[in-house]
């Protein structure tokens, strides 16, 4: 008889049906697995096994590998930008009240999480704001003191919470019965989407101030943030349309009969089941802000990408460029990323929750 050969165990045999199932399909996954690994092995050796991760100057680093030397002498201004040493405090406070909220926030049986939200919502912008610029017993500190990482995490979380609610009334106005509403969005938005996000950071830095009343001035980085979040919030309320668009007419036509008025209609029906179905266009659009912060550097505001551009101009580090942008990429990659997860993470969570 015949022998029969036993059955693989259950990864090789995934393995082998997915990469190897034909001949084919076997000089393809061999030829990618060369490539990956000419690529890897030089790269992993570079960054890691050859890299320089002691001492304190440029001279420590003796080997062929990457300088972190330079990253850790540089650590706190691609943290803090030009913040004051000693008021770096109110940054990390910032930041464990943000980190603390959104762990309790996403806490599933929290009680009253709704209403806590809704508080959050409104209590932690400005308190962010008052802790880092200061006032009312805090020491002032300017804005052109902020850079790094804090600033970009800054520009766009403001920038974000200033987009997405304005993008969802866009929205709203686009799909109005109202001649005025509905016009005065489209040119909003179509304006806002045509215009070149550096372009209006340029203009919103630089030429606003020269058609405003003298004696009215707004801060550089706040017309960085309104610039952003305007151009943001136009596509936003393009994913937004194409959420509602997706809905039945049904739906409201029937809560119409039931006697709900416009507004009741769209806060417990429609918006609910628009965003979840916008919401990964909505993430992705918050990734692209996230990324286009780095624009505001022609206006002289360093971000993370900035100090980065900035610390190489000292002459003890000259020649860093490879160590200084693989760390802030490393920075926007994992942030990108985890936005990411979470936006797949909560679309699965939402379908489930509506059994699908």
């Amino acid at each position: 008889m015949k022998s029969v050969a036993p059955p693989l165990p259950g990864w090789l045999a995934v393995l082998r049906q997915r990469l190897f199932a034909t001949w084919l399909d076997t000089v393809v996954s061999l030829l990618c697995l060369y490539v990956v690994w000419r690529i890897s092995v030089p790269l992993v050796d570079w960054l890691l096994v050859e890299a320089n991760w002691k001492g304190a100057s440029r001279e420590d680093c003796t080997s062929s590998g990457a300088c972190w030397v330079f990253i850790r002498a540089r650590f706190a201004q691609f943290m803090y930008g030009q913040y004051p040493v000693p008021e770096r405090w109110r940054v990390d406070l910032l930041g464990m009240l943000a980190a603390f909220a959104g762990a309790a926030l996403s806490w599933r049986v929290l009680p009253r999480r709704r209403e806590l939200t809704i508080a959050v919502a409104l209590v932690l912008p400005p308190l962010g704001i008052w802790l880092l610029h200061g006032g009312f017993g805090l020491k002032i500190v300017e804005t052109r003191e902020w850079g790094g990482l804090m600033l970009t995490l800054f520009l766009a979380i403001y920038a974000g919470l200033i987009a997405v609610p304005l993008g969802i009334l866009l929205a709203l106005g686009r799909r109005s019965r109202l001649p005025l509403i509905r016009f005065a969005s489209i040119v909003f938005i179509e304006f806002w989407r045509g215009v070149p996000i550096i372009t209006v950071i340029f203009l919103a830095s630089l030429l606003l101030p020269l058609i405003m009343p003298t004696g009215f001035n707004v801060d550089r980085l706040a017309r960085a943030v309104i610039g952003l979040a305007f151009v943001i919030a136009a596509y936003m309320a393009e994913a937004v349309r194409g959420g509602l668009q997706a809905l039945p007419d049904g739906q409201t036509e029937a809560a119409q009969a039931l006697g709900l008025g416009y507004w009741r209609i769209m806060r417990l029906i429609v918006l609910p089941q628009a965003l979840r179905i916008s919401l990964p266009a909505m993430t992705n659009e918050f990734i692209s802000l996230f990324k286009s912060t780095t624009l505001v550097l022609i206006v002289s505001i360093f971000d993370l990408l900035g100090i980065a551009q900035a610390a190489l101009a000292d002459p003890a580090w000259v020649g860093m460029n490879m160590e200084a942008y693989v760390f802030a990429g490393a920075i926007y990659w994992f942030a990108c990323f985890g936005l990411s997860q979470w936006s797949r993470s909560r679309e699965k969570r939402l379908q489930k929750a509506h059994g699908r």
